[in-house]
């Protein structure tokens, strides 16, 4: 709260006169930002119709919201569990809701290219892409968001898109280290 006092400008009692607590402040910054990017994507979802573009436009929404509120997202990255009670509740559901979206243009993506890979998998790989990008990204060196987007589809696609078809298959090796 100091922080954002000094940042703001705004005494540290005036902010407790409109936030009754820190927790309460990050509940409403976690609550925007969570609702705004998924009522984000729904709407551009709506205007496309191709597997692979989808995931794209899943992308590109993601990084859109994450580079314009990088301080927001750099929080909601590492504050994720501070909740508690029905505020908690109430986050965790819309986490659910962004990450069920994801899983469902995963499969819609395998169902359309016949292939076979964990959604499960493929989404907290994708997450951990982009939430990540806030610890290397610098607006003089690297691409804008949508340069970005591009890049980060071209890498992640080209991967599950080597997975499996779906059929028969020879069971792989494991791995041993």
């Amino acid at each position: 709260m100091r922080d954002l006092s000094r940042a703001s400008g705004v005494s540290l009692s005036g902010l407790y006169y409109y936030f009754d607590s820190k927790e309460e402040l990050l509940y409403l910054i976690q609550k925007h930002t969570f609702s705004t990017i998924v009522d984000r994507l729904r709407q551009r979802l709506d205007e496309v119709a191709d597997p692979a573009d989808r995931i794209r436009m899943f992308i590109l929404n993601h990084l859109e919201y994450f580079l314009a509120n990088q301080k927001a997202m750099k929080v909601l990255s590492h504050e994720d569990d501070v909740l508690k009670n029905g505020c908690g509740a109430e986050i965790a559901a819309l986490k659910r809701e962004y990450y069920r979206i994801c899983v469902d243009l995963m499969d819609g993506y395998k169902r359309a290219r016949g292939l076979e890979f964990a959604s499960r998998t493929a989404v907290l790989s994708l997450f951990g892409m982009m939430n990540w990008i806030y610890t290397w990204y610098n607006p003089r060196v690297d691409a804008d968001a949508t340069e970005l987007a591009r890049e980060m589809g071209d890498i992640f696609l080209r991967g599950i898109g080597t997975a499996r078809a779906k059929g028969p298959q020879k069971k792989r090796p494991a791995i041993s280290g």
